[in-house]
């Protein structure tokens, strides 16, 4: 399609802290995509997203000032920018919009911005389009969380019909290629008696159609990238198997076992014979992943934390757990023998961490050079976002107990006939139900972790460190690990925001593969 080797626009909708972008913008160093317009509504995701839009930007334009960023990383310098990159910084600021989607004015910032950059659909250059619109409505949790609102309906949600926005620019903007990526909940979500995942598939194959507009402008092809699915304007959704749309990321080299729809749209006279499916790569394990950051312990919350009565605490309370486990269930219970191991261990960990840590011999490889070459950076004095929150000491009790039964099983524990031990039950009066089965879960070392999700900014309970010892839930640089962002990229704001933003968004590595095929589409062979 292309004859020039020059970088091809992408404009990321929803953008969250820029994992998709990432993905696209990295192929290649920056040669074959360039992110020109990202657009979030957060304004604590959106700072994330403009510094990393300015790191790009220092990249690409003025790599002999990078060490602005990595001054700001380390905490030298109050702002990512001097004199001699301040202009980068505002233009980071043009690039990254912080706008609401859908919105009277967000929608007219963002049309600008894409007017300027893209233009109108004849005589421009190929373009891509990505980004996934919020999945709360659409996911399993958020369903449920629904159900249980008296006055919820669900055509009444604006959440449900956000795809419409995306829909829009499509049908304007023509874009050649887009990828969009939302929870796996969206294939059986519905709406008015309707599944909507069948609903988006005709809306997206024909946008003029969809939007009403009296014209007929290009239509579309939705391919699955792992599967020979194509679903074009005039097939029936009901006969397609919308599985076929789903990516395992654990199955792709991502270290997390993340399944997502993501669905490749292909204007009707873009030629797709060149376009192959992602490929099958090795399984990366939790402990691969992140066994090589530094040991940090868990903090207490609801009283004094210093690293002795930490862990005098932590030992003492594991050690009597160990007693009650020898009463129970014989001395010969090798789970027992275990507590009564890590309890005596308490203690050497001493560290909680930093959101700027300073680097001491560790590198943090894994093991798979691919995937070093993607996280580590060697100008980093720091590990950044690396830090530990506070836990209640019934809570951490818990958390040991939950590590050292993976340790001894391979698995996490589950639920109540699990935590069977005296004093192990949390007070929740539905604990026996069988509902909460997961309620504390090890991320288990031998395998890859489960679905980094939002979920993780609340407690911490579904996302525990393997190690005993440190006695903890993982921390924003350890999921940020399992998302595969790289070690310098930088989430802003507090923990539990930062948290979110990991959480929601798509494991860098595993865009950067799919953008890989879609070069494939818009290059030449051998041009990219």
């Amino acid at each position: 399609m292309s004859n020039e080797a020059t970088p091809i626009p992408i404009v990321d909708l929803f953008a969250g802290p820029g994992g998709l972008g990432e993905g696209f913008s990295s192929l290649n160093e920056g040669r074959s995509f360039q992110i020109v317009v990202s657009a979030e509504r957060d304004p604590i995701a959106h700072q994330t997203l403009r510094l990393r839009a300015f790191y790009r930007l220092l990249c690409n334009k003025r790599p002999e000032m990078l060490g602005d960023y990595y001054r700001f990383c380390h905490g030298e310098s109050e702002t990512p920018f001097s004199n001699g990159s301040k202009d980068l910084w505002h233009l980071a600021n043009e690039e990254a919009l912080c706008i609401e989607i859908g919105s009277p004015e967000g929608n007219a910032k963002l049309d600008a911005a894409i007017q300027a950059v893209v233009g109108q659909a004849t005589n421009r250059k190929p373009w891509v389009l990505i980004g996934g619109p919020p999945c709360q409505a659409y996911s399993l949790v958020g369903r449920s969380r629904n159900m249980g609102k008296a006055d919820y309906k669900p055509e009444e949600d604006h959440r449900h019909f956000l795809y419409r926005e995306y829909l829009r620019i499509i049908q304007r903007y023509q874009p050649d290629v887009f990828v969009m990526e939302n929870v796996k909940g969206i294939l059986s979500s519905r709406v008015n008696n309707s599944q909507i995942f069948h609903q988006i598939l005709r809306d997206l194959v024909n946008p003029d159609r969809a939007l009403a507009t009296g014209k007929q402008g290009p239509r579309y092809r939705i391919i699955s990238l792992v599967h020979g699915t194509i679903y074009e304007d005039g097939d029936d959704p009901a006969l397609l198997d919308a599985s076929k749309y789903i990516i395992r990321a654990e199955e792709h080299g991502i270290p997390q076992a993340r399944h997502r729809v993501i669905l490749l749209g292909l204007r009707e006279d873009v030629d797709h014979s060149t376009l192959t499916k992602l490929t099958t790569q090795g399984k990366i394990s939790v402990k691969e992943a992140i066994g090589n950051l530094p040991e940090l312990r868990s903090r207490l919350s609801k009283q004094t934390d210093t690293a002795e009565s930490w862990a005098n605490l932590v030992s003492d309370q594991l050690g009597r757990l160990a007693v009650k486990a020898i009463q129970q269930k014989g001395v010969t219970y090798p789970l027992a023998i275990r507590l009564s191991q890590y309890a005596a261990l308490i203690g050497k960990v001493t560290a909680t961490g930093n959101n700027r840590l300073p680097r001491t011999e560790l590198k943090g490889e894994t093991g798979h050079p691919e995937l070093d070459k993607w996280l580590l950076d060697g100008m980093l004095k720091v590990w950044l976002n690396h830090e530990t929150r506070g836990h209640r000491i019934d809570d951490l009790v818990r958390y040991g107990y939950a590590a050292t039964f993976a340790k001894e099983y391979k698995r996490s524990p589950k639920g109540h006939e699990e935590f069977d031990l005296p004093g192990l039950a949390p007070a929740h009066k539905n604990w026996e139900s069988g509902n909460f089965s997961d309620r504390f879960r090890v991320q288990t070392e031998e395998g890859p972790s489960t679905t980094i999700t939002s979920h993780i900014s609340k407690d911490g309970h579904y996302f525990i460190h393997y190690d005993p010892i440190q006695c903890r839930s993982l921390t924003v640089r350890e999921a940020a690990r399992l998302q595969t962002f790289p070690d310098n990229y930088f989430f802003q704001g507090g923990r539990t925001q930062q948290y979110h933003q990991v959480g929601n968004a798509v494991p860098p590595l595993l865009a950067n593969r799919i953008a890989g095929l879609v070069a494939q589409l818009i290059y030449p062979a051998g041009s990219a």
